[in-house]
């Protein structure tokens, strides 16, 4: 499934076959941006396909968002012609690519030591849930190691801890795997030589939490929940305005206190000797944040957004995921693209897409291909591998499995 929207230019990975068994997210999201930087990126999936083509509620959006920029080769891999083809197209790639449980992979003879007699020059990532030690029989989930990785106690009120509002660990720790990819493809070109890359959801966590470690290293204090930390500036929150709408307001410097006592006419407020210096201002949020919590109530959010953004301060309106797709910076910068959906209901149908969060020489990183179809690649992938297409087919022949 060919897109129109390719990025012009070379791209970094171009030249590189990735080999993936992956599903959900840690795993996809290694080899979405492996593939957005240019590489070639194989998805292998069982008859029945990635689970993840089928999932409900919050997980609807996991295949579509982290699957682009891939093929997809249909493969049963616990037969002996599929794990024969599996092998041949391994022997071809610079990058194998996992998230299973630990001894899946192995019991398939797919593991590290088994493919890199195979290649040596071959890179082999896994995406775990932990790295090698005590808690690596555990299963994990993002929950699981916010959870016991400090980051939903930071995150919710005291006594209840909350897990972030997004698969942060997931991501994350498919970016390190990807990262050490990187690592490893610029180390084979010294020594010639492949490695083993190892990225976990639990460590990943530790480190989103590492500052408020370094915290007590530093203070001695525990670092509270951000719902209740004290406020390292005076004016630092979510105020409810008219029409009971929200908006967040920061004053963050003293140069941006007189800004801001300017802008609103507050002249009391910046010649009270209480509020001199944002430290005081910390000192006195009690009363403080009330009183511009009853005056800043008068006006709306949009006036609001209107004073602070011609004045340099800083604001944000409290904005829902779904209205991002209709953002304007977004789509000025061009920070969504379209694909095609490949699976369920919405088969056929465009969606726009989030790119990675960068430029290289001011060009977004696009979508060249959208998420594949079940096996949309079989036929081409086996036929260079030498089978006939009677073969192939019977090869890659899917199951169709119910939603």
């Amino acid at each position: 499934m060919q897109d129109n929207h390719t990025t012009p230019r070379p791209l970094p990975y171009e030249g590189i076959r990735v080999v993936e068994f992956t599903h959900m997210v840690m795993g996809p999201t290694c080899g979405m941006v492996l593939g957005d930087l240019g590489a070639e990126v194989i998805k292998v999936e069982p008859p029945a396909g990635d689970n993840t083509r089928r999932l409900l509620g919050s997980g609807a959006g996991f295949y579509p968002l982290f699957n682009r920029n891939k093929k997809s080769l249909v493969l049963d891999l616990h037969s002996v012609e599929g794990k024969e083809a599996v092998l041949k197209l391994i022997a071809t790639a610079d990058v194998v690519s996992e998230n299973f449980k630990p001894a899946t992979m192995k019991k398939l003879g797919l593991d590290y030591a088994s493919l890199k007699k195979l290649n040596p020059r071959l890179i082999y990532v896994s995406h775990k849930g932990f790295l090698p030690g005590p808690y690596d029989h555990r299963t994990a989930l993002d929950e699981v190691v916010q959870m016991m990785g400090g980051l939903a106690y930071m995150t919710g009120r005291p006594g209840d801890p909350l897990r972030a509002g997004s698969s942060v660990n997931d991501i994350m720790g498919g970016l390190f795997g990807a990262i050490g990819v990187m690592a490893a493809l610029a180390a084979r070109e010294k020594t010639g030589q492949g490695g083993e890359v190892q990225s976990a959801l639990f460590e990943n966590n530790v480190f989103l939490v590492a500052q408020h470690m370094m915290q007590f290293a530093v203070t001695g204090k525990p670092a509270a929940p951000m719902p209740d930390r004290i406020s390292s500036w005076g004016i630092y929150d979510v105020f409810r305005v008219k029409d009971d709408e929200q908006i967040f307001l920061a004053v963050v410097s003293d140069t941006q206190w007189a800004i801001f006592c300017e802008a609103f006419d507050y002249q009391d407020l910046k010649n009270d000797p209480r509020l001199q210096g944002n430290n005081n201002r910390v000192r006195n949020r009690d009363w403080l944040v009330p009183l511009l919590r009853e005056r800043l109530a008068l006006k709306s959010s949009a006036e609001l957004a209107e004073l602070f953004e011609r004045h340099g301060l800083p604001f944000a309106p409290i904005t829902k995921p779904h209205e991002l797709l209709e953002d304007p910076h977004l789509t000025a910068t061009g920070g969504l693209a379209p694909i095609t959906l490949s699976d369920g209901a919405s088969a056929g149908q465009t969606a726009h897409t989030v790119l990675l969060p960068l430029a290289i020489d001011g060009e977004r990183l696009g979508v060249r291909r959208s998420p594949p179809r079940l096996g949309e690649d079989s036929a081409d992938l086996l036929a260079e591998l030498g089978y006939t297409p009677e073969d192939a087919a019977r090869l890659s022949a899917t199951v169709e499995k119910a939603a």
